[in-house]
């Protein structure tokens, strides 16, 4: 917290100065945005028109009144925007028609309430070489000392200049950063273009830079991606993530300072909490819980159980107790007629998890459109009941009805190309007729409706 510190002397002492050139022109002098502890906590959400406006597009498809109702409702749940692209800052027709960045920001200062903070939530999603090990969600920046370059400046400094602006100073602006860049560089060094990643430095170097452009504003929190339970719940994967991630972070101006917290399960399908499966280590037939084919050893079933970890490991590495953590409850609901209601009573190990578990894929690696799956937890500051996970917020990050990518080669000017995972005749589970990544998909968004759980309200 030294530098946090630091800095606020260095930039009181630039406000005491503009405080007597403010009285001699008889104006107040600014106040300095008080940095939280947890953004989320008693503001306001800032609810994206553009994604309300791509439910109402979805709406006029319906026909069952019921569901409609159901995706009215949901345009009224806040979603984080997607800077995923260069043309994603400053908006218009290259983006798709969206707003820009400072569009957003401006109708979230319009949306502010007197005496009431407002929180909104932008994710930063351009990382050179972005998403190694996958192919649907690729994106427009080479692995190269020009990509890096460009990240810095067309990227990271042109979101860090709106974000500075002074008429923005009274929002809260959250940040998600680069989901699934790190993990990929601790469990995916098998494949070539991450083994590349991890070696060359190029994306560390451009995760520390973002680090350091955005703590530097201080009403912009920081909060890192950091995978999920199915992917990094293993003891080694968790422990050796965590030590990439205490690396990374102490290389920044602020080390551990610079990062308010990390978020989980973004873009993801792994529930909140499993009900019927609270100790891995039951032996049931032939072996523990946790010895299933689904789970693999695994003793993290969830994400309430996986930041709780994580937080724990965090401390025990240095990071402050006060590093909060998120979780994207996005599409983790699992609700519909599948969802079981009871623990099984079988004796066969196989048997008993599959009756008992409320993740009703048939793999826990699948991530691409995944059928049966439903909204979770609506977004919320401070979620109680999950003791030691930490929790500043649920919140949905990756905004319900947009594709996880496509399994069919479609042309495009994004870096995305076709994913076996999201190809339904090579991935059983996957919804077909899919769009690109971070396009609309009504298929998706009316079973995601339909299979909420808790109900849409």
């Amino acid at each position: 917290m030294t530098y946090r510190k630091n800095r606020r002397r260095g930039l009181a002492a630039t406000l005491a100065t503009a405080a007597v050139a403010a009285t001699l022109l008889g104006a107040a002098a600014p106040r300095p945005p008080v940095h939280v502890d947890n953004p989320f906590a008693g503001a306001s959400f800032y609810v994206n028109p553009d994604y309300a406006r791509l439910v109402e597009g979805s709406v006029a498809r319906t026909t069952d009144p019921a569901v409609r109702a159901r995706m009215r409702a949901v345009k009224r749940h806040p979603t984080a925007v997607w800077l995923d692209r260069i043309a994603a800052i400053h908006g218009g027709r290259a983006n798709a028609g969206r707003k820009s960045l400072a569009h957003h920001l401006d109708l979230a200062l319009a949306r502010k309430k007197p005496g009431r903070p407002v929180v909104a939530t932008f994710v930063v999603y351009d990382l050179p070489g972005r998403d190694c090990a996958a192919q649907a969600s690729n994106g427009e920046l080479p692995l190269t000392e020009e990509g890096l370059d460009r990240y810095r400046t067309e990227y990271i400094d042109a979101i860090a200049k709106v974000f500075a602006r002074p008429k923005y100073r009274d929002i809260r602006i959250t940040t998600v950063i680069e989901p699934d860049g790190l993990p990929n560089l601790v469990t995916n060094l098998s494949d070539p273009e991450c083994a590349l990643a991890q070696s060359s430095g190029i994306q560390v170097e451009a995760v520390r830079y973002a680090l350091d452009r955005l703590h530097a504003i201080p009403n912009v929190y920081t909060y890192l991606d950091f995978a999920h339970s199915g992917w990094l719940g293993w003891d080694s994967n968790l422990t050796q993530t965590v030590r990439l991630y205490t690396d990374v972070v102490k290389g920044t101006a602020a080390g551990l300072a610079s990062v308010d917290g990390l978020v989980t399960n973004v873009s993801n399908y792994t529930p909140l909490d499993e009900p019927f499966l609270t100790d891995p280590e039951r032996v049931v037939g032939d072996g523990p819980v946790r010895s299933n084919a689904f789970y693999g050893w695994n003793p993290r079933f969830d994400e309430a159980d996986f930041t709780r970890s994580v937080h724990r490991e965090l401390v025990a590495q240095g990071w402050p107790g006060t590093t909060g953590m998120v979780i994207d409850t996005s599409r983790n609901g699992w609700g519909g007629p599948a969802r079981p209601t009871a623990e099984s009573t079988s004796a066969s190990l196989d048997t008993y998890v599959t009756e008992s578990r409320v993740d009703r894929r048939a793999q826990r690696g699948l991530w691409c459109n995944v059928a049966g799956a439903g909204l979770g937890e609506p977004p919320r500051a401070a979620p109680a009941g999950y003791p030691g996970s930490h929790l500043d917020a649920f919140l949905w990050v990756k905004p319900p009805g947009e594709s996880d990518g496509s399994g069919e080669n479609i042309p495009n000017g994004e870096g995305k190309r076709p994913d076996p995972m999201c190809d339904p005749a090579a991935t059983p589970g996957a919804l077909p007729h899919a769009p690109l990544a971070g396009h609309w998909f009504h298929d998706q968004f009316r079973m995601l409706v339909t299979n909420a759980h808790p109900p849409v309200s």
